[in-house]
């Protein structure tokens, strides 16, 4: 079994690091830089940064301010917001990042997933599923930072995503966005169950019971969190250290035994 992987995300919103409750209500935490150079000195796994207003300013992503923070930042670095064709990712890959988070993009041209897999590598795909939960039950894929509906079905987008290319899944719960109440277990499992690359979990984590669930239960490769590392005390390696407990295989920083 590959390791589980802790990821921090940072949602970048105009000059720094911002974070809401279910897609809205963003409260400031930061600038950018130095969140990245913390995450960085406590080694984690890898490390998320969308920025949130590109795509809804219609802009493309500020490569300037990427290249600066890639350069600061030695663990891996996956970088969303404001894609709109293989230009655009092949600007992020040579400016430093080593993945692409891919949203909006690609319901409006699912080909960019095949083509970017194509001459990229499916490696640095990643395809993001942002999901709305409906009052019925329902559940409903969201474009353009949770503000638009897509008639999509995450489980049937995540297999077509698959088949495109994508190497891996980040999937997101709108309505556990932020509260710290614990992943989607439910919206998880289905897509792990159905595709083969593997899923990261996104919105919901509050403590890292949560994160344990959402992979022992969920089925999920990785684990990604944002609000329990800005307005807790847990850190990602106190989390890795509670899922080696429960005898889950996790990457330990320098000095540490590897488990």
């Amino acid at each position: 079994m590959l390791k589980i992987r802790i990821i921090p995300t940072l949602l970048w919103k105009d000059a720094g690091i911002v974070k809401g409750v279910g897609f809205d209500s963003w409260r400031r935490v930061g600038p950018v830089l130095p969140a990245l150079k913390v995450y960085t000195m406590r080694e984690v796994d890898e490390i998320i940064l969308l920025d949130i207003n590109a795509t809804n300013e219609n802009r493309e992503p500020d490569y300037h301010s990427i290249s600066e923070y890639c350069e600061e930042c030695n663990i891996p670095l996956t970088i969303g917001g404001g894609i709109r064709d293989s230009t655009s990712i092949k600007k992020l890959l040579r400016s430093g990042a080593d993945k692409i988070s891919i949203n909006s993009a690609a319901y409006e041209n699912p080909d960019i997933i095949s083509e970017a897999a194509r001459y990229f590598g499916s490696q640095c795909i990643v395809c993001s599923i942002d999901v709305r939960e409906h009052v019925d039950g329902s559940y409903e894929c969201y474009k353009n930072c949770g503000t638009l509906p897509t008639g999509k079905d995450p489980v049937e987008w995540a297999q077509r995503m698959e088949s495109k290319g994508a190497g891996e899944i980040l999937l997101t719960s709108i309505n556990r966005d932020g509260t710290m109440s614990g992943y989607d277990i439910k919206l998880i499992r289905s897509v792990s169950d159905v595709i083969s690359i593997p899923v990261i979990a996104s919105g919901g984590a509050g403590n890292p019971d949560h994160i344990y669930q959402a992979i022992s239960i969920g089925k999920a490769s990785a684990a990604a969190a944002a609000s329990i590392f800005h307005f807790t005390e847990q850190t990602p390696l106190e989390i890795k250290a509670f899922l080696a407990a429960k005898h889950l295989p996790v990457r330990m920083i320098k000095n540490t035994v590897i488990i």
